[in-house]
């Protein structure tokens, strides 16, 4: 049974993977362009189309990545709701759910093929299917992480411009499309979408809001708050901008220190991460037979799994102690 699931997994996987590199790679097919055309014309009988055909007409020049993603839908369905494709955003990524699922599944199929070919070691089939699953999860939440603490460290500079603006006399407005202007991404291209979108008929607290919806910062939800509330109750904005830039700044230094207190701890989480993995090898390159019982006795694969179990739970769990938030 273990046997046709795996296989089964490879299938699927491998499947995935060649109808990702076709949505990537693939070109325009010309039965398709010349269909679009004949539509457009709608066939040469003027403008005597019906609402039947102008609804086919309008649905296949409709690019394809904006059609309803039926992948997404099934996603955040059988994760209890769970935005993936807003993940994916944050993360900076230019990848849709439908590819992410794709290159998901190739990779763990083609992962676990090659497994199953040349490791003379079934018990390695299953892992290496379980990290190519995990590994682009993770690749998108690194770069999110990334991506955001990137924003944080610009966004005291971005405010102190603001100031600059404001001081010199220019709106609010003029401010934002200033840093959007000369900021670097990925705080630039933020502050540039939300002043395009105030420019085509939202407020400024629409289009902050919505800036905070797609860069979930609490720095940035410090400075979203306090135009808001300027706005509604009066006061100096640049001084309160100021202010803001200042708490900032402060809170990147408390982070700083709290990572040299806890370098202690992380350097010591890395390496009793390190050593089981570590000590595996070299008592596989010591003693070949006495590490081989845990790979072809069944009560070793068991025991092998629980290791693999453990080692993630502690890294957990050293992560929660060293993590401290600000």
């Amino acid at each position: 049974m273990g046997m046709y699931l795996i296989i089964g997994l490879i299938a699927i996987g491998i499947g995935g993977m060649i109808f990702a590199a076709t949505l990537i790679f693939a070109r325009d097919n010309a039965e398709v362009e010349d269909r679009l055309a004949n539509l457009t014309k709608n066939g040469g009988r003027g403008n005597t189309a019906t609402a039947d055909e102008l609804n086919e007409s309008s649905f296949l020049r409709t690019p394809f990545d904006e059609q309803p993603d039926q992948i997404e839908a099934f996603v955040s369905k059988f994760l209890g709701g769970f935005n993936l494709g807003k993940i994916i955003e944050q993360s900076g990524l230019e990848l849709s759910v439908s590819k992410f699922v794709l290159i998901t599944l190739g990779a763990a199929g083609i992962g676990g093929f090659l497994a199953f070919m040349f490791s003379p070691f079934m018990i390695v089939v299953p892992v290496v299917v379980t990290l190519g699953l995990l590994g682009p999860a993770l690749y998108v939440f690194w770069c999110r992480s990334r991506r955001l603490k990137k924003f944080d460290l610009q966004l005291p500079a971005a405010l102190d411009l603001m100031c600059q603006a404001l001081r010199a006399g220019q709106s609010l407005p003029a401010g934002i499309q200033l840093v959007g202007q000369q900021g670097e991404a990925p705080l630039g291209p933020e502050f540039q979408q939300a002043f395009e979108s105030q420019n085509l008929g939202a407020s400024i607290s629409e289009s902050l809001e919505a800036m905070c919806e797609r860069v979930p910062s609490l720095d940035l939800r410090f400075f979203s708050t306090a135009v808001i509330l300027q706005r509604q109750t009066g006061g100096d904005l640049a001084e309160i901008l100021d202010n803001i830039s200042k708490l900032m700044r402060e809170r990147v230094q408390i982070r700083g220190q709290i990572q040299a207190l806890t370098g202690e701890g992380r350097i010591s989480g890395a390496v009793l991460l390190a050593l089981p993995p570590g000590l595996f090898l070299f008592m596989l390159r010591i003693n070949y037979d006495y590490v081989m019982m845990l790979l072809n006795e069944p009560l070793g694969n068991k025991m092998l799994i629980g290791a693999i179990i453990l080692q993630v739970l502690g890294a957990l769990w050293i992560r929660k102690i060293i993590n401290i938030k600000v």
